[in-house]
């Protein structure tokens, strides 16, 4: 989905470790923008930004869908999407990103999270469970059609039905790039628990094994006749 955001990018010529430790301890991230539109004719080009603004379109609610403008200094400024990023595993701040340059005029492959909507009619009166399947599914679509997300109604689902990419209502140039048939949300049966059978009444109680001490108090009985035949 295009938005009307400009993020700003100083084109960098260092390269290596230690140009991006630089970068980001003056609070920049390093980056590169690269494929053909504009015009670039499709070099990359490596440039510095700034991750709390490219933090802010990737945590949007079209996140990395997220068509927006580079605007870079004394050069280009042009659309473009985030496709790869990197983010520091501790402190959680952006450690590179990867932008491609879109044309405006052309069909591209996105994937796009699918949310559910409603309570099933096999969870409330059959007592079943919704399994979420497939999160996402990939279309092919104009850049300006893009879909924050796209929302199924499992309302009337029963124990055993489900929803496929298939029936999903696609609309403009969208084309569903993923499978028709991948389900993704269905309701099914809850698993029964397995319950030991309680004893039936009158019947006879399992035989259990004689206790050791009524061995033990066997032979210390014997023990005293044995010492009255010694005295004898």
């Amino acid at each position: 989905m295009r938005k009307d955001i400009t993020v700003a990018a100083e084109p960098r010529s260092g390269r290596g470790k230690n140009e991006a430790r630089r970068l980001r301890a003056s609070g920049q991230a390093p980056a590169v923008v690269y494929g053909s539109s504009g015009e670039s004719g499709g070099e990359a080009v490596a440039v510095a930004v700034d991750p709390k603004a490219v933090g802010k379109i990737l945590h949007s609610k079209s996140g990395h869908n997220t068509i927006f403008n580079l605007s870079i200094q004394g050069g280009e400024n042009t659309p473009v999407m985030i496709v790869d990023w990197q983010r520091d595993p501790i402190k959680d701040y952006l450690l590179h990103i990867d932008m491609k340059r879109i044309d405006l005029s052309r069909k591209l492959n996105v994937k796009v999270p699918v949310h559910t909507m409603g309570e099933p009619k096999g969870v409330k009166l059959q007592g079943g469970l919704l399994e979420a399947i497939t999160r996402e599914v990939e279309i092919e679509c104009l850049p300006d059609e893009i879909p924050e997300h796209f929302t199924v109604d499992t309302t009337e689902l029963m124990i055993g039905q489900g929803i496929r990419a298939s029936e999903i209502p696609l609309t403009g140039s969208m084309r569903l790039v993923s499978s028709g048939d991948s389900v993704l949300s269905h309701v099914v049966a809850l698993k029964a628990e397995v319950v030991e059978a309680a004893p039936t009444e009158g019947a006879a109680p399992a035989a259990t094994a004689e206790p050791e001490v009524i061995k033990k108090g066997k032979k210390e009985e014997e023990a005293p006749a044995a010492e009255e035949k010694k005295k004898k």
